[in-house]
């Protein structure tokens, strides 16, 4: 399994975000990340008898970065074709659709009135999310950010109209700015998956194996149940 844990030990990258979610992990009190995405880490950790270490980073762009260049061994992540040509991805364990907060004063309700050149819309930087946002945007364009916490300050801030982010990530941040919504429609629909370095064709079967046996034995289940995700669905 030298391919999985060159080091002998397995590190595995995670996202963080002020609320959780089946991508974003929250860190506790002691500053030690929490969620989904940890619960799997230790599972495969497990699985493999080996140690664990968890790289947390601010958006997934940075960890496809740090996959490509061998810092971590695995991650958890978006799938999208541009990231298929860096890392390659197992199976995915959550269905997210991509759309719209927006704030009471931009009076937007539908995903396509987003699309207005007085609008200002926010996303996190090189995320499936926000290609794909600007793709769909044709009157306006995007600012990108490095962090969900950055983005909800703009929010807040009056400083964007807008927030693309995916829809099961959203309420925590609806309910921290009064007449917020979020918006009818979306403009992506796709899986969140686990991730390893391309052209490690060992590694991959393993991470494949490994989630497709978690996803049956109710592991993915009970990881999203215990970060209080238990209205989610697990992809089939």
């Amino acid at each position: 399994m030298n391919e999985l844990i060159p080091t002998g030990k397995l590190r595995v990258g995670v996202a963080l975000a002020p609320a959780p979610s089946p991508l974003f992990v929250t860190q506790d009190t002691n500053g030690e990340p929490r969620g989904v995405t940890i619960d799997l880490g230790n599972e495969l950790a497990k699985e493999l008898g080996a140690p664990v270490e968890f790289a947390v980073a601010p958006n997934t762009g940075e960890l496809v970065d740090q996959l490509e260049a061998g810092q971590i061994d695995v991650s958890f992540m978006p799938v999208d074709e541009e990231r298929k040509k860096r890392i390659d991805f197992g199976p995915v364990y959550f269905l997210v659709e991509s759309t719209y907060m927006v704030t009471e004063a931009s009076g937007i309700r539908a995903v396509d009135e987003v699309d207005r050149p007085h609008v200002r819309v926010v996303g996190i930087a090189n995320t499936t999310t926000i290609r794909a946002a600007a793709r769909s945007l044709k009157s306006t364009t995007i600012k990108a950010v490095q962090s969900i916490g950055e983005a909800i300050e703009m929010m807040t801030g009056g400083k964007a109209d807008a927030f693309a982010l995916s829809r099961d990530s959203l309420p925590p941040f609806v309910s921290k700015l009064p007449g917020s919504r979020i918006v009818d429609g979306g403009f992506q629909l796709t899986g969140i998956a686990i991730a390893v370095r391309k052209g490690r064709p060992e590694a991959l079967a393993a991470v494949t194996a490994f989630m497709d046996k978690a996803k049956n034995s109710g592991a993915v289940r009970r990881a999203f149940d215990g970060a209080g995700l238990s209205h989610l669905m697990v992809a089939p």
